[in-house]
């Protein structure tokens, strides 16, 4: 550095992780056109790299938003997505979950959910995108399914067959998880065992002109339906029914106002 020049700033890991995702994921050729999921080695990288970031590093104190925190901030992407349209309520999901945009674009979003202890994210799927998720801080309980492919259905109900991909509690400090379009477990929902947050990176995010719509699920013990063709799996208790919720889901969601670093938009 000349003596005399300016210190350049450094960069945020928050920077860091938007720059990775830039150079990482496409925007979409079209609206209807699915993304490819990324090279392996390039999900590595952003893996790795969320890994290192700590819940200071978005501007969040551990528990901050946890049990009754947050505050106000208008809607971004998520929420004027599908995903929390309609308004038929389960006092389950009364919980209120708070979640923190950081960034949007047509290829990737990040963002934060803060959830208090007990709050639930119902089954639900990520259609032809790949996430990302770093528990910043506090355990959550992840149920997470693949559809059985090729598709197997229930005789004479509307239920399709998915293997089990995960039924495990997670506890920060632990690392990065990563689901694709078809594999890593795309059904998924969290209870939130004690207050936590998590970072999200979806790659490309919900659209609804795209047909990337979030869709509600239950889930049933493979013992509470018969089909022919699944008989003869092994180990029933690795899989399950699951039927897709058709009337509107409500989940207590607001925004909150996020307060890390700002990212350098560098898509204008």
């Amino acid at each position: 550095m000349a003596w005399g020049a300016p210190a350049r700033a450094q960069s945020s890991r928050v920077q860091a992780l938007y720059d990775l995702c830039r150079r990482t994921f496409p925007s979409p050729s079209s609206a209807a056109a699915p993304a490819a999921p990324p090279p392996a080695s390039a999900v590595r990288a952003i893996s790795s790299l969320m890994d290192t970031i700590s819940p200071a590093d978005l501007g969040l104190r551990d528990n901050s938003l946890g049990d009754g925190g947050g505050g106000g901030g208008g809607g971004h992407g998520f929420f004027d997505s599908t995903f929390v349209k309609g308004a038929a309520r389960a006092a389950r999901w009364a919980q209120p979950i708070t979640y923190l945009h950081v960034y949007e674009c047509d290829a990737f979003s990040i963002g934060i959910f803060c959830l208090p202890t007990s709050a639930v994210i119902p089954l639900h799927d990520h259609p032809g995108m790949t996430v990302l998720s770093k528990i910043l801080y506090g355990s959550m309980h992840v149920k997470s399914y693949d559809w059985v492919e090729p598709t197997v259905l229930a005789s004479n109900q509307q239920v399709r067959l998915a293997k089990l991909h995960a039924d495990d509690v997670l506890t920060a400090p632990c690392p990065t998880t990563v689901l694709y379009p078809q594999s890593g477990g795309n059904l998924h929902s969290f209870t939130s065992v004690a207050s936590c947050a998590v970072l999200d990176v979806l790659a490309p995010p919900y659209a609804e002109d795209a047909g990337r719509i979030c869709t509600y699920f239950n889930d049933y013990p493979f013992s509470s339906f018969s089909s022919g063709r699944a008989k003869t799996v092994d180990s029933p208790d690795n899989y399950a029914w699951i039927e897709a919720i058709n009337s509107p889901v409500y989940i207590n969601m607001r925004p909150g106002m996020y307060t890390g670093p700002t990212v350098q938009d560098r898509l204008s």
